[in-house]
């Protein structure tokens, strides 16, 4: 059965796609590689999975501004997330949402809520996730 999880909208839109769960925040700058969308941050527990046409589930953005850089050349390239569901929201995160424009939710307690593979719907209008369980 569909779970409803309700937070914050920071950019409107609506978006589907699979979730990809990171247990760690990711690095602007070096995080990921933007052409072809996968995380490369050195130790970072979900190196080597790629965002992109995701819905990416991270706690939060951490280093430098490079976010709003990294995430555009991102979409440029068509390996960027179809959306964004995170905890806490920093000054990186705002900006590299600015420029990313997708569909955005925050303060959601995501953690044990959402797996990674299970089909996510973010309506950054509303606030809302909806979750539909895979297997």
């Amino acid at each position: 059965m569909p779970e409803l999880l309700r937070g914050r909208g920071v950019v409107a839109g609506r978006a589907s796609g699979p979730a990809l769960v990171c247990t760690a925040p990711v690095s602007g700058w070096g995080g990921i590689d933007p052409a072809t969308g996968t995380i490369v941050e050195n130790g970072h527990p979900q190196h080597g999975r790629s965002v992109a046409g995701t819905v990416l589930v991270v706690p939060g953005a951490k280093g430098s501004s490079g976010w709003s850089g990294q995430f555009h050349l991102a979409k440029l390239l068509g390996t960027a997330p179809l959306a964004i569901v995170f905890g806490h929201m920093n000054s990186k995160l705002a900006l590299g949402l600015a420029v990313l424009r997708v569909p955005a939710v925050t303060g959601l307690a995501t953690a044990g809520a959402i797996r990674t593979g299970d089909g996510l719907e973010v309506d950054g209008t509303a606030g809302t996730v909806l979750i539909r369980r895979e297997g």
